[in-house]
């Protein structure tokens, strides 16, 4: 075990590294002896400071060691005795020059630079170092796991065995096991919390293999070059589409793909499901961000559409009397709208309320069936 790599990630401060009672470490250098410097090797004085650090009462990270390390220094620390009061200067002093020494730490692995470079390179770059590394056969499996979005982890949830999805509930966070628990079906959800149960008797090895088979499960899956899944892409295409081509564009999926369609048309957010869509509350938050003349316009093109009609009034019900009778009389004494200048009104409402949702000021209705 090297002093200066093994212990490099544990705080400390150099008034703390001293024997009780004895002078700072800078000024005792020269007068240690020649042979108490020789007389451990490396691994041997990791020991010595680890043993004094814990002695003294300080937290040490060393589960970030590997298995085979801290096997290592347990064997050391159950062998080594006792050392003199002038060995242990001598390694106070040599351990202190070398932290003093360190400039810069880097994550020492591939699997530590993925860490630190997580959200910095693409997901796609990301996979494929770890599946050419062999990441996910090393190190802590679980660490890697929890650190995926729940869309990814529920699926696993979804499709493995009750067993496997209780001990991956029991190794994350509460909160993470709550998100995930939440994203499930009821029976579901409720099988595994009674799995949670049956997991006390289960052995740190099961687990382990469990952890990395879930890793390595995880790590081959192909990364989407897309962020949003198709239904998504079409939905946000469509929304800002003109009504002749959303119309045309879901009569086709229908005729290609009826189920595809479904999806597509309960992703699809117009003008004309505000009323289905937005409570009455936040009518007012959606018409401060519009400027009235588009507004107007939005408003007034509804006029010999029944579904756009009842959108119109929704909103115009849910303002501002005063507000709402000043609209009124300005649709009244406009002239009509053009197709064009009136769908890219309502587009504007619309892409208002989305950015709304999108920033966490406004919460849309679920769809019904």
């Amino acid at each position: 075990m090297d002093v200066s790599t093994e212990i490099t990630p544990i705080p400390m401060t150099i008034g703390g590294l001293g024997a009780p009672g004895a002078p700072p470490p800078a000024r005792c250098a020269a007068r240690m002896p020649a042979v108490a410097r020789k007389g451990l090797n490396r691994q041997q004085k990791a020991a010595v400071i680890v043993q004094l650090l814990l002695s003294e009462g300080a937290e040490l990270p060393l589960k970030a060691l590997t298995e085979d390390q801290q096997a290592d220094l347990t064997s050391l620390l159950g062998e080594m005795r006792t050392i003199d009061r002038d060995t242990l200067q001598s390694v106070v002093d040599e351990f202190v020059d070398e932290m003093d020494s360190i400039g810069l730490t880097f994550p020492g692995g591939i699997e530590g630079a993925l860490g630190l470079l997580d959200g910095h390179i693409s997901p796609t770059t990301s996979a494929r170092l770890r599946r050419q590394a062999g990441v996910a056969a090393r190190g802590d499996p679980w660490e890697r796991i929890s650190g995926l979005a729940p869309e990814r982890l529920v699926k696993v949830l979804e499709e493995e065995s009750t067993e496997v999805g209780a001990v991956m509930l029991s190794k994350l966070s509460v909160s993470q096991a709550a998100t995930l628990l939440g994203m499930l079906p009821g029976h579901r959800a409720r099988e595994l919390s009674y799995a949670i149960s049956r997991t006390g008797k289960v052995l740190p090895e099961t687990v382990q293999r469990i952890g990395l088979s879930l890793a390595s499960q995880l790590d081959a899956e192909p990364v989407s070059a897309f962020e949003a899944d198709p239904v998504e892409r079409v939905g946000a295409i469509l929304n800002f589409s003109r009504a002749a081509t959303r119309d045309d564009v879901l009569e086709g999926l229908d005729e290609t793909d009826r189920a595809f369609a479904a999806e597509v048309r309960k992703a699809i957010f117009t003008f004309a499901n505000i009323p289905s869509r937005v409570t009455e509350r936040d009518i007012p938050r959606v018409v401060r961000g519009i400027d009235q003349a588009v507004l107007v316009q939005a408003l007034g093109y509804c006029a010999g559409n029944a579904d756009m009609e009842k959108a119109r009034d929704y909103v115009l019900d849910n303002m501002s009397k005063r507000m709402a009778e000043a609209l009124r009389e300005e649709i009244g004494e406009a002239a009509t709208v053009a197709d064009t200048a009136g769908e890219e009104a309502m587009n504007t409402v619309v892409g208002e309320i989305r950015r709304l949702v999108e920033a966490g000021e406004l919460l849309l209705v679920a769809e019904e069936e």
